[in-house]
Formats: structure tokens, sequence, C-alpha cells
């Protein structure tokens, strides 16, 4: 069954030009929302949103969550707030904690006392699966967490903290909602810190050989996009008591390693190029800070969200290889000129 969305309301979304963010943004537009988007565009595109310029009921605002006059700016007239903006990737924190702390930690809470003020009815934020640490539970539940292995999850796990404080102590509802490895259109494949399955789709379709970080038993609970936007409306629209000041796991409930993801892009882009087939992959060291193996419980998602998802792996990566393809392969015959 389809699930409820969210309509008829003005809503923030932080980090709006970003992946995840541009994608939410057009799924509340679609739903005949007023969406406002804060982005400095550290690591949003104005790509990702330009189709949405031209609509009347969208606003950008360019602007930082380190900046507290940003964030009141951000949040004046809006019913609720979809906080994604943050700085991502476990080995760019490793390399550079203190502007991940900034960001993730500093910006948010300057986005929680802007919202506080403002009497914001909700504020959803996007949490991180990397909070769960060194625990080796699995699935993992969302009461159960280990130590956290890097500064970026530490950062989120912080978010969290905060976001339960801020309920308890001045009533602002929250719910953190926990991404699983999510991918989908728009997701970047460039730079130093591409997630994996844009980087191998990138890379497979220049017969480049994707390289795995370790022996490729490593798994995860790799989430389509439109898992995540189905939460985010959920999330904004629960009327359970008990769903407030809470974190929620935002995966499929499947996890699949990362021998298995090369061998399922492989088959998938061979319907485009048969040449795909023959490209080698290449293995080296495991990488510091990584999770080995990631799967999510979704019970406590399905008992008070009401959530169910709709996309697991095969089917996700099915929907989003047309725009994987337009779009990567005209970037590699652009850069062939």
């Amino acid at each position: 069954m389809p699930y409820n969305k969210i309509s008829g309301k003005r809503i923030l979304v932080t980090g709006g030009a970003g992946f995840i963010g541009s994608n939410i943004c057009f799924s509340l537009l679609q739903q005949e929302n007023k969406v406002v988007c804060l982005d400095n565009f550290a690591t949003g595109k104005p790509e990702n949103i330009r189709e949405l310029m031209f609509n009347p009921n969208f606003k950008l605002i360019v602007g930082d969550i380190r900046n507290l006059e940003d964030c009141k700016k951000a949040v004046d007239g809006v019913d609720y707030v979809l906080h994604e903006a943050a700085l991502g990737s476990v080995p760019r924190s490793i390399n550079d904690p203190i502007v991940t702390n900034q960001v993730n930690i500093n910006g948010f809470l300057n986005m929680l006392v802007a919202a506080r003020d403002a009497k914001v009815r909700r504020f959803v934020y996007a949490a991180s699966s990397s909070t769960y640490g060194d625990s080796t539970e699995m699935p993992k539940v969302e009461e159960h967490i280990g130590k956290p292995l890097s500064p970026y999850a530490i950062t989120k796990y912080v978010n969290e903290l905060y976001a339960n404080d801020f309920y308890e102590l001045y009533g602002l509802e929250t719910i953190g909602l926990r991404y699983f490895n999510v991918y989908g259109p728009k997701q970047d494949p460039d730079g130093a810190y591409a997630a994996v399955i844009p980087l191998f789709i990138k890379l497979l379709i220049a017969h480049q050989s994707p390289r795995i970080n370790g022996d490729g038993t490593n798994s995860r609970d790799f989430t389509y996009i439109e898992n995540v936007i189905q939460m985010n409306h959920l999330a904004l629209l629960s009327e359970k008591q008990e769903a407030l000041g809470q974190t929620f796991n935002t995966a499929v409930g499947e996890r699949n390693n990362l021998n298995a993801l090369v061998k399922y892009l492989k088959t998938l882009l061979c319907e485009y190029d048969l040449d795909i087939a023959n490209v080698s992959v290449e293995y080296g060291p495991f990488r510091k800070g990584d999770i080995p193996h990631s799967l999510a419980s979704i019970e406590k998602a399905r008992r008070l969200l009401n959530y169910e998802p709709t996309h697991n792996l095969q089917q996700g990566l099915k929907e989003s290889m047309k725009w994987y393809w337009a779009n990567l392969k005209r970037m590699e015959e652009i850069l062939a000129l």
C-alpha cells in the first residue's frame, strides 16, 4: 500500500542541494508543499536543484548552519524542519575532525536552537548507522549501540543526544533517522569521499577496475533513496507520542556484501555495454573506521511509523541505473573531448 505523504505545509530542508536533500525537496514539492532549502554548497550541487528554481513554491537560502543567523532566517515561518545538512564520510572525518565537528555538532545545535525559538512543530534529522560503531549485534537494534569508530560517528551520536535533550527540556518534537548506506539518482561519483555505488558505476562505465577495501565480504544494508523519502514523510506525519525523541533505523532489513554488489552492478550495466562483464575487480586493505557488517532491524520503524521499504538492493539499482548511465556516460564523453 502507498504510504501517506505530507502536503500543504511549509518545510525547511537543510542541505537541500545535496543528494538526499534534493530528492526530498522534489518529493515535497510534488505533494504541494512549500519548501525552503538552506545550503552553502560545500558538498551540495546547484545542478541538483536547478529544475526546482522555477517552482514558485521553492525558495533557496544560501547560508551555513554554522551561522546561527542563517539558521534563524531559514526557519522563519516554517512548520517543519528536515535536517539533512552535514559533512559526511568517515574518511573525511578522520582527515579533518575539527571541521566535521564544527558542521555536524555546532551546526546541528544552531539548528535545534533556531527551531526551538521559532516554535517549529517538528524537527526530523539525518542520523547515521555509523553510530553502532563496534557493536557486533546483528541485526542492529536502535537501543543497542557500540563504541563509535570515527569522528563522524561521534558527531552523529552527539546529534541524537542533543535532539533527545531538546525534546525532554524544551518540548521540541524530534525524530532521528539512522540512514544505512543510501544510494540513488543525484549521488556524486566524484571526489575523494565518493560513496561506493556511484563510484563503482563510474569506474565500470569507463572500463576501469573498482577497488574494494578488504576481501569483499564486508556487508551493508544498502538503502534506496525512495525508502529514505518515505521515512522522512512518515516521521513528519506520525501522531504516536512514543515515536517522539526517538531514533529509527532507515534501511531495508537486508544486507549484501561488496562482492555481490559488484556482481549486480555489472549485470545491470551489461544491458548497456557487454564489455563491462570483462572488467576486473581490485582488492586492497581494509579501511580504518569502517564497520565490517551492517544490517538493520526495521521493526521499530514498522511499529511506530508504519514504515515498509519499497525497494531492496536489486530493485533500487534497477530503478536508478538509467539515471546513472545517462549522467555518468555523458560526463565521460565530455571529459574525452
